[in-house]
């Protein structure tokens, strides 16, 4: 609320004075409103969020130095209570400018305003191990989206800001503003650095960069440091407190993050397939996410479409003894919300089958539990080869039985795009193999142990009540020193006042090679070959496959292609049935 009603003169002229005359403080000075409204509150949810996740499981005005030397005090009253139209002739003729340029100035301020406010939202999305997402109910995957387009809004808002104050200056004659460092009040220089790297940090986003050269995508993007460091020296730290609690919560994620990478993880076993997938096993802890089917281990699938992820397939086609790897989350919620339908059909298209791998292994673990009532499956895969089916027989873990379907009602229909028959390929074989990890390696584990909610709930409050209590000793310590040099300038009459704003698996394979080679005409399983059904030659039909399944409620993933998705939306949405619920799943950005 406060974020909307921030631009309105009911804000400005009644509230905000309201708020200061009770919250300024000897302590905190005049920050103390910001703090109250714009960095408390968010802070507060995000401890309380991660309190709630374990146990269930007045704004200083900034003005740019030219304005105040050319206009006055009339722009700065005018600049935040009146609106454009009020801005006359009279008043620009007074001072020597046009109507136009105090106009183009005016819409500059409120341009930055703008994309001051995307800038405080920028850093929810990608703060992945913060509370924040989840308690919305959010994924840090699904939430990218937001990011990027806030990201691209930010950026455009501050190039037209930073371009309108460039033509302004051109306009008066006064180019030389853009040389300004100010130390106490709007620094032109910090803004141009700061856009500068704001300017090429987006540019390696264009998707043409980001997907063809993403090493150069991943590390420009570390230009943030400089885009908000020098933003900070620009605006001042009265605006800061508004993007303060996204990038302070942004921060604590990195370098939670950050130490976790640092710890070689225990990697057992891997499958390599022939349609250039590959599957790692890595020995994790009890408290990490992942199927319950295999409580000590974790599963990653990895499609070889980039270098890396070729260069990572061709290493492990090889004979290799061991793979020195480090790892990152894992991120996202445990979910399971797909038991409240009758039916649950997924649709993937190739690689899209990933997410659906992970929900059917644990619905195969429930299913074993008499207390719990599993849905009829149905999935939907969609592949343009024979090899492609071979990712089938990921459906059940390397130390997973066929047994282990017989009590889930599983139903798989394939389709093979390409082919018209059969292709079979004796060379082209599943293989596995398994590592040899050193006493060193560790399972993957939450970076914060089994009670990480509650110690990151800690790690926000405490961190930020040491903030508070700088922030206090700063205000006071410029108090004080600050009549000490007006004092010192009253008896020496040269002295200028500065402001100083300034757990271990047992039994993991010791061997390096494991000969468990298999034929890709035995693939997959022989029970998940009596659910399977195999269509060859064209694509499925399906709307009358989503429109034939039988349950008052239905739920309907889908994961591929952005075109593939969009499809099953269409059917879900069309109407013509109210019992289908839709949900797509994307991990490509």
């Amino acid at each position: 609320m406060m974020w909307i009603m921030a631009p309105t003169n009911t804000y400005k002229q009644k509230w905000k004075p309201a708020i200061s005359e009770k919250v300024v403080s000897t302590y905190f000075g005049k920050q103390a409103p910001n703090m109250l409204v714009w960095t408390f509150p968010v802070l507060f949810v995000a401890a309380l969020g991660s309190l709630y996740l374990h146990l269930g499981k007045k704004t200083p005005t900034k003005t740019c130095t030219v304005m105040k030397e050319t206009v006055a005090g009339a722009m700065e009253e005018a600049r935040f209570s009146e609106r454009l139209p009020t801005l006359t002739a009279k008043v620009a003729a007074a001072d020597g400018i046009k109507v136009w340029q105090l106009k183009l100035v005016e819409s500059a301020l409120w341009i930055g305003l703008t994309g001051n406010v995307c800038l405080a939202f920028l850093f929810y999305p990608v703060a992945r191990g913060s509370s924040v997402l989840p308690v919305l109910g959010l994924t840090s995957e699904g939430s990218i989206k937001y990011h990027i387009w806030l990201g691209h809004l930010t950026m455009l808002l501050f190039t037209a800001h930073g371009v309108c104050f460039i033509v302004f200056w051109a306009a008066i004659g006064k180019i030389s503003e853009m040389l300004k460092w100010s130390y106490s009040d709007i620094s032109n220089v910090a803004g141009e650095i700061s856009l500068i790297g704001g300017l090429g940090l987006w540019a390696a986003t264009l998707p043409q960069i980001r997907r063809k050269f993403f090493e150069l995508f991943f590390y420009t993007h570390h230009l943030y440091i400089i885009f908000v460091f020098f933003f900070v020296l620009h605006v001042g730290i009265g605006y800061t407190f508004i993007m303060l609690p996204g990038f302070y919560l942004f921060i604590i994620d990195r370098y939670l993050r950050f130490l976790q990478s640092r710890c070689s993880v225990r990697l057992l076993s891997a499958r390599v397939l022939p349609c250039n997938v590959l599957e790692l096993n890595f020995a994790k802890s009890h408290v990490s996410s992942n199927s319950n089917m295999e409580p000590d281990r974790l599963s990653v699938i990895i499609k070889s479409e980039g270098s890396w992820s070729t260069n990572l397939y061709r290493m492990l086609s090889s004979s290799i003894e061991r793979l020195n790897v480090s790892i990152e989350g894992p991120y996202g919620p445990a979910s399971n919300h797909f038991l409240r339908h009758d039916t649950v059909v997924m649709v993937s298209g190739g690689s899209g089958i990933t997410p659906f791998i992970s929900i059917i292994r644990e619905l195969i673990f429930m299913s074993k539990l008499s207390q719990c009532k599993t849905p009829d499956i149905i999935l939907i895969a969609i592949f343009k080869s024979s090899l492609d089916l071979t990712m089938l027989d990921l459906l059940l873990p390397m130390t997973g039985s066929p047994s282990e379907l017989s009590n889930l009602k599983l139903r798989i229909e394939a389709y093979v795009t390409k082919e018209k028959e059969p292709v079979i390929d004796n060379s082209k074989r599943v293989r596995s193999i398994w590592f040899k990890p050193l006493p060193t390696d560790k399972p993957i584990a939450a970076i914060l142990g089994p009670n990480s909610w509650l110690w990151l709930g800690a790690i926000i409050s405490s961190s930020f009540i040491m903030f508070l209590i700088l922030i206090g000793i700063i205000t006071r310590c410029n108090g004080e020193c600050s009549g000490f040099l007006e004092q010192r300038r009253y008896a020496r009459e040269a002295m200028q006042v500065q402001n100083m704003e300034g757990q271990t698996p047992e039994g993991s394979p010791s061997i390096m090679a494991y000969n468990g080679e298999r034929e890709l005409e035995s693939l997959p399983h022989q029970s998940l070959a009596e659910a399977t059904k195999i269509h060859y030659g064209g694509r499925p039909d399906l709307k009358r496959l989503i429109f034939e399944c039988k349950g008052e409620s239905i739920g309907v993933l889908a994961s591929g292609p952005t075109k593939l998705r969009h499809d099953v939306a269409a059917i879900c949405s069309s109407g013509l049935v109210d019992n289908l619920h839709f949900e797509s799943i994307s991990f490509s950005w």
